[in-house]
């Protein structure tokens, strides 16, 4: 088996090296000592810079001005992105675009990809139900109206909503089936009200009274909205994985240079076994989410597994959500005092670890979900 990233996937996360090389995490105010948002906007310079070096159409085929790239593509570029926690709605806009590519109309491809890849149409989508712990696609009813559909419901902690041209909101039709509606930030019946992140950034809670989609706005296929969740869970993933080394990197710097008695406390036994434990759980994180993403790309073409892709990325989220909470907590640990410095970037990341670990569901949410999947699908 060749495990190695192919010259495309390498190219790209060259790309996004240079693209990241001059992002500093304290760009913006210390979430720790902001009451609101750290920011109203996203970091429109570097999504500027992110779209000049044609990674947002990254995964999108050549017809749309895109790369053609696949999800392990996407995940290598977002881990980058997360060791300078980078404040751009790439995870969002680039997997909600990647299912109107694959499931959308014609006409609502038209009207998104191209501004997509290039960056002057900004996509994101609602992921998280009503209260973040009830499933998406249950929170908002779709219900046929004319030749319309008419959506209902509310959707909770929205991502760069309100930076956003276009939300992707998942609702069900009444007959179990969930689908998918591409809105406007402008639609007439949608209101967004202000919420805040734990890592300081500003979320929205979606009401969306009557607010009418044209058909061709609505994805129906079977699967779309599943596969859509599985994306951003395991771009979350990517995510968490980038964050967790660089802070490994962060406390192995700090511990070799910190003496206590005469000598470096990189080179006390308990410092060392503890920075060894997180190696460990990175290096799980890191062959978990690769992976999923090399079973969701593979679905795409048929490779199937003695478990749906979804066990895949349900292993990698739970690896992920208790991996990079120990990563934190102990370079917290061995920074000492240091560790809450708010001078000192670590209880940034800390704050980010912390959002990426209950995003889409801590790890005992995937354990029961996973727990599902194996009782229906018995390993023989």
């Amino acid at each position: 088996m060749d495990f190695t990233f192919t010259e495309e996937q390498q190219a790209a996360v060259e790309a996004a090296r240079a693209v990241f090389a001059d992002v500093a995490p304290d760009r913006v105010p210390s979430p720790a000592l902001t009451p609101g948002a750290v920011a109203d906007e996203f970091d429109r310079p570097l999504w500027s810079s992110l779209a000049g070096s044609d990674l947002l159409g990254l995964v999108l085929d050549g017809e749309h001005g895109g790369a053609g790239l696949d999800v392990i593509a996407l995940c290598l570029v977002l881990r980058e992105s997360a060791k300078v926690l980078a404040r751009v709605p790439l995870l969002e806009h680039c997997a909600t675009a990647m299912a109107v590519q694959a499931h959308g109309s014609t006409e609502l491809a038209a009207a998104l990809l191209p501004g997509a890849g290039d960056g002057t149409l900004v996509l994101t989508v609602a992921a998280h139900g009503r209260t973040g712990h009830d499933p998406a696609e249950l929170a908002v009813t779709a219900r046929r109206d004319g030749t319309d559909w008419t959506l209902d419901g509310v959707q909770t902690s929205v991502p760069w909503a309100h930076s956003a041209d276009w939300i992707a909101v998942p609702a069900h039709r009444g007959d179990g089936e969930a689908v998918l509606a591409l809105v406007p930030r402008a639609a007439g019946g949608l209101t967004l009200a202000a919420q805040y992140s734990t890592s300081g950034e500003r979320l929205a809670e979606l009401t969306l009274d009557g607010v009418r989609v044209p058909a061709s706005h609505l994805i129906e296929a079977p699967g779309a909205w599943e596969r859509l969740r599985q994306l951003l869970t395991t771009g979350t993933c990517a995510l968490a994985l980038g964050l967790g080394e660089n802070v490994l990197t962060m406390t192995s710097q700090y511990t070799a240079k910190r003496e206590q008695f005469g000598f470096p406390v990189a080179t006390f036994q308990a410092v060392a076994v503890q920075a060894a434990d997180r190696y460990i759980d990175l290096r799980a994180m890191e062959v978990t989410l690769w992976q999923a993403a090399w079973r969701l790309d593979a679905a795409t073409g048929g490779a199937g597994g003695p478990l749906p892709s979804s066990g895949d990325v349900a292993v990698a989220k739970i690896w992920a959500s208790e991996g990079v909470r120990r990563v934190v907590q102990t370079a917290q640990h061995l920074h000492g005092g240091f560790g809450a410095d708010t001078d000192y970037p670590l209880h940034r990341y800390h704050a980010w670890a912390k959002q990426l670990e209950l995003q889409l569901g801590p790890a005992a949410a995937h354990e029961e979900a996973l727990g599902d999947l194996l009782a229906a699908h018995p390993l023989t």
